[in-house]
């Protein structure tokens, strides 16, 4: 949606905003004050791991519990129950199914098996995004509420093809509610990287960029063994490459769809009056 002047914003009965950009930007605390005022709070990276990864996910600890000789017994007879216990705020369990590349001995998995899980990713999270307008009708329809908020993984750039009109995500995004890009400072870039240099976690790649990125980490290790790449530092140093990947691709996503804010707009916006006029004022100032 794009409107032509903030007020016109304002003049609509229901809101819809799908909130997008790097981690650490405050999509999640903005949809978090929203989802206080009646606001329907929908995580996509939530509906990828309940919906469409849980089962990969539970396979993946039923495979490391079958390694304990107790567990394995219990699992077998059906004595036990292992499920994942993800939620808005922990989704560490979509996370380490997704793993990192590398040393086995060190966490790491085989290249392959990576490529095969960002694979399983892609389709979930596509699906997840696609979902959207069914989410829309089901919060008013069914929960009443009046107003929702599209709270996007970090990764919505990688599933989309901002150079297609007619790509399936960004237009059924595009159709049923406002693309709102919230864009990082460098001193919060500096940030992610040193934060994550310190905890590197799995991250979501291109096909094509990860195939790139772990050929060029390889040569610049000068190692050929897949087995003999440390997970963590191929993690850490392909998060900085894609920062730099991702920005671009956001900056295309909000100039055709959408609008954009800063980041450092959000500690200002504490409700939802706050959040409206913030965007009425970003229409206002944009160009038509």
């Amino acid at each position: 949606m794009r409107f032509s002047s903030g007020q016109a914003l304002r003049d609509q009965p229901f809101q819809a905003v799908t909130l997008f950009g790097m981690s650490g930007v405050g999509k999640t605390t903005l949809a978090g004050i929203l989802q206080q005022e009646d606001w329907f709070q929908y995580s996509v990276d939530y509906r990828i791991g309940t919906r469409y990864m849980d089962e990969h996910i539970v396979d993946n600890f039923k495979r490391e519990a079958m390694k304990v000789p107790f567990l394995r017994q219990l699992l077998r007879s059906d004595s036990i129950y292992i499920r994942s216990n993800l939620s808005f705020e922990n989704l560490s369990p979509l996370s380490t199914y997704l793993g990192k590349p590398g040393d086995p001995a060190k966490g790491g998995i085989p290249f392959a098996e990576y490529r095969r899980r960002q694979a399983q990713h892609r389709a979930a999270e596509t699906r997840a995004l696609l979902d959207v307008p069914e989410f829309i009708e089901r919060a008013h329809d069914i929960y009443g509420y009046h107003h929702f908020v599209c709270d996007s993984g970090g990764s919505l750039c990688e599933v989309v093809d901002v150079t297609n009109p007619a790509d399936p995500v960004l237009s059924t995004l595009a159709q049923h509610t406002m693309l709102v890009y919230i864009e990082g400072s460098e001193a919060h870039t500096r940030e992610l990287v040193q934060r994550f240099r310190k905890h590197p976690k799995p991250m979501y790649y291109q096909p094509e960029f990860l195939d790139a990125a772990w050929a060029e980490y390889k040569d610049l290790c000068e190692v050929t063994d897949d087995d003999a790449v440390d997970p963590d530092d191929f993690a850490a140093w392909g998060f900085e490459q894609l920062l730099r990947h991702r920005v671009p691709l956001y900056e295309a996503i909000a100039k055709q769809y959408g609008y954009t804010i800063r980041m450092d707009d959000v500690p200002a916006v504490r409700s939802e009056s706050d959040f409206l006029s913030l965007l009425q004022r970003t229409i206002d100032a944009s160009p038509r």
